[in-house]
């Protein structure tokens, strides 16, 4: 079950499960030997473009999304998230300070609509 998202400064939590990093790019001043993680499955975060592209601009944010999950179409690693939240508890990590319009929070949607079919 996915049990939800969490920024990768926050506390980890008993009830996370599985941390996944799902953004493209390591967060800045974070040292791979301290954070708590699982896993980093880079290759379902955005690409590059529409990251740049997005640039956490609210106004943009559903238009985000559509191109976004147009991006995961035929992803492996997207289906291997899919599985593995199916299968046990999993949480998306992420670095952006926007906590409402982020690749994880659209991720995490991606995830229980599939869940859910």
């Amino acid at each position: 079950m996915l049990a939800g998202v969490r920024r990768i400064y926050d506390k980890r939590e008993l009830t996370d499960g599985k941390r996944i990093l799902v953004d493209r790019l390591w967060p800045r001043g974070v040292k791979k030997s301290t954070q708590n993680l699982d896993d980093w499955f880079k290759d379902v975060a955005p690409s590059d473009d529409l990251r740049k592209w997005f640039d956490h601009d609210p106004g943009k944010w559903e238009e985000f999304k559509k191109k976004y999950r147009e991006e995961l179409v035929g992803n492996r690693k997207f289906e291997e998230l899919v599985k593995l939240a199916g299968e046990s508890d999993v949480t998306l990590v992420y670095a952006s300070k926007d906590t409402e319009h982020n690749n994880a929070v659209a991720l995490a949607e991606f995830v229980r609509e599939r869940l859910a079919s």
